[in-house]
């Protein structure tokens, strides 16, 4: 597709080119995640990213990064480009000339008379990577040089020369196979059958800099490790595949037919569509047949319990419509979040989610009977979890509302810290949890015998909201709903928590205070890209994420827009005009589309600026965002069978 293509001028320009990452991902969790010119400029960045099951799961770099060289007639020619400080050397991507990223990165490089095209790619259920090179014109014959650099460490971390390092090499089919440190998966490095050879020289790469961290004020430099490098002879119009791999050695004989199989599946891209429904399948993983949600690449988790729940059924009913998938996942979150369901959390909403998710299910499968029959009793024990005496974090309070408070302790979802204060602890009556607490009661008792134990136990509760949430957070005066509200009364910063109590599926407000809410909402933290996290009026407002951690973790939650909120502003949007929000529905998803060669390279980031120009920042592939457009594009096919 024309948007995820890039020329010459652009990828040999470094202000430009680093700034676009590309991000493959599959089945089992592993990624591969640079620059589009493969220069790595964070710590995050690696040709192979896998999850390790002997450390609990958690992503490690084993293939940081793998040089090319090309010698025609005595000349010799690096591809490969790193950062020293302020010294790029050697500058390969001078010979750059296209980047074409569908179905799979595939840049091409031109020196003289010679065209040399790589492709990049992760077959789809195991850690392996695949690179498919091809010497497109030259000529005379051609040695071809690969050189791997090896990092072998947490993908949060850095590593540095160390004599702990395993240098032994193990010699396999068409390589060699390598395990720097105990436990890690041994990584099998091989070439297609070509009459290759590998020469062991190992060596350490001192100093390699990530200038992304170096921006930020983190740790950024670290030595890289390099066992020597494979040699090849190639003419014209010849090709051949490299594998890195860590789940043991494959037939270098069947390297190039795997390349070419795993690629024949992926398909074209032909629509923006197509794309979000790519984006949406790489966030689910399925590591020996246990299915999960990551939340986003390439440092985010998987298997966590908000994120999870918010954006499941974007992923699995709007982007693939398969309600089974649905529930796999579903039945894996519940298993591993039993403490977070029942017991305890430090975002006391999480679990309060459950019921918006069920409530998606059942609004896109009618399926009502099977939904409440599975999961009903995983809902109402997390509803019970939250009466009086049963959580530390929060408390029920006689007049229906949740409290939550830990002193220092960010109970929601804007959990960001500097120096281990919360920048918005906002402890008390949340706005977003109280209506999450009504809209899982409602939805309980509607299926539940009222003359039951539970119908006994939370119909009072029921009443007692209804009685006192408008009261509590409603200010007539400023026009929209406190944020939080403690000792000393109503806190009126304007934020898009309130965004919850006007678009769920039961509402504890009037229609005229949705109304009002919604009016405020679209002037002030509406953008094109997200939800402000806080009106540009309020003296807190910071609307560039920029500069330091500490500037960065100011700016998150007061002034970022977050694209997954649109999801929720979509829906209020929806229920007050009905067909006639659709244009504005797709002018709001629109201008994703347009990012899509930026930050991420055909994904969809974290979040933006909430000021013009609302530039991608965090996460380059969030599964929220990706969630949240998924389930805006089926709000308006919808709408749009009304018209």
């Amino acid at each position: 597709m024309a948007f995820l293509k890039f020329n010459k001028s652009e990828l040999v320009n470094l202000e430009y080119s680093l700034k676009r990452e590309i991000i493959l991902a599959n089945k089992t969790g592993a990624y591969c995640n640079t620059s589009i010119v493969t220069c790595n400029t964070r710590r995050y960045h690696a040709l192979l990213g896998v999850p390790v099951d002997k450390f609990d799961g958690k992503k490690y770099t084993l293939l940081n990064s793998l040089d090319e060289s090309l010698t025609l007639r005595g000349k010799r020619f690096n591809l490969g480009i790193h950062c020293y400080g302020d010294i790029y050397e050697p500058r390969g991507h001078k010979y750059i000339v296209d980047f074409d990223a569908d179905p799979v990165p595939c840049i091409t490089y031109r020196i003289g008379e010679m065209v040399f095209r790589k492709r990049l790619l992760l077959t789809p259920d195991r850690d392996q990577l695949l690179i498919s090179y091809e010497l497109v014109k030259a000529p005379a014959r051609v040695k071809l040089e690969l050189r791997p650099f090896l990092s072998f460490r947490r993908m949060h971390d850095l590593t540095m020369e160390n004599p702990a390092v395993n240098t032994a090499c193990r010699e396999i089919e068409g390589g060699a196979a390598f395990r720097l440190y105990e436990d890690f998966p041994e990584l099998c490095m091989q070439l297609s059958p070509c009459g290759s050879s590998f020469r062991y020289a190992p060596l350490w790469y001192k100093g390699i800099t990530y200038s992304d961290e170096m921006r930020r004020g983190f740790d950024c430099r670290e030595d890289l490790w390099v066992p020597g490098d494979f040699e090849l002879s190639l003419r014209e119009g010849e090709s051949v595949v490299f594998s890195a791999s860590a789940q043991g050695e494959a037939s270098s004989r069947g390297l190039k037919r795997r390349f070419q199989e795993a690629l024949d599946k992926i398909g074209p891209i032909t629509s923006f569509h197509d794309q979000l429904v790519r984006s949406a399948d790489l966030m689910i993983r399925n590591r020996e047949g246990r299915k999960q949600i990551t939340a986003g690449f390439s440092w985010l988790s998987t298997g966590l319990l908000r994120e999870t729940l918010v954006s499941l059924a974007g992923l699995t009913l709007y982007g693939k419509d398969d309600p089974r998938e649905f529930e796999q996942i579903l039945d894996n979150l519940i298993a591993d979040n039993q403490e977070r369901l029942y017991r305890r959390t430090t975002q006391v909403e999480a679990p309060l989610f459950m019921t918006v998710a069920l409530q998606q299910y059942i609004a896109y499968t009618g399926d009502d009977a099977h939904i409440w029959k599975k999961y009903g009793k995983v809902l109402k024990g997390i509803l019970e979890s939250y009466l009086p005496g049963r959580r530390a974090e929060v408390t029920l309070h006689p007049n229906g509302l949740l409290w939550a408070q830990m002193d220092g302790v960010a109970l929601s979802w804007m959990n960001a810290y500097i120096n281990g204060r919360a920048v918005t602890e906002r402890a008390g009556y949340q706005v977003e949890t109280n209506a999450l607490w009504y809209n899982a009661i409602c939805f309980a008792l509607a299926h539940e015998n009222p003359a039951g134990a539970f119908a006994r136990s939370f119909a009072p509760v029921k009443e007692q909201l209804e009685k006192n949430f408008q009261p509590a957070f409603w200010n007539a005066s400023y026009g929209f709903l406190a944020d939080y509200v403690d000792g000393s009364g109503q806190h009126l910063e304007l934020r898009p928590n309130q965004l919850w109590a006007v678009s769920l599926d039961y509402q504890c407000v009037d229609d005229e205070v949705v109304s009002e809410v919604m009016r405020v909402v679209n002037a002030e933290l509406v953008t094109r890209r997200g939800i402000r996290s806080l009106s540009p009026r309020d003296v807190r407002y910071k609307g560039v994420y920029e500069g330091s951690q500490v500037d960065r973790d100011l700016a998150y939650h007061n002034g970022c827009a977050f694209p997954y909120l649109l999801a929720q502003y979509a829906y209020a949007s929806f229920n007050m005009m009905g067909a006639n929000f659709i244009k504005r529905a797709e002018w709001l998803t629109e201008g994703f589309y347009e990012d899509l060669s930026k930050h991420g390279v055909g994904a969809f980031s974290e979040l933006y600026d909430g000021d013009p120009p609302h530039e991608a920042h965090g996460a380059i592939s969030s599964a929220l965002t990706t969630s949240a457009l998924l389930n805006i594009n089926w709000l308006i096919a919808k709408y749009s069978k009304e018209v």
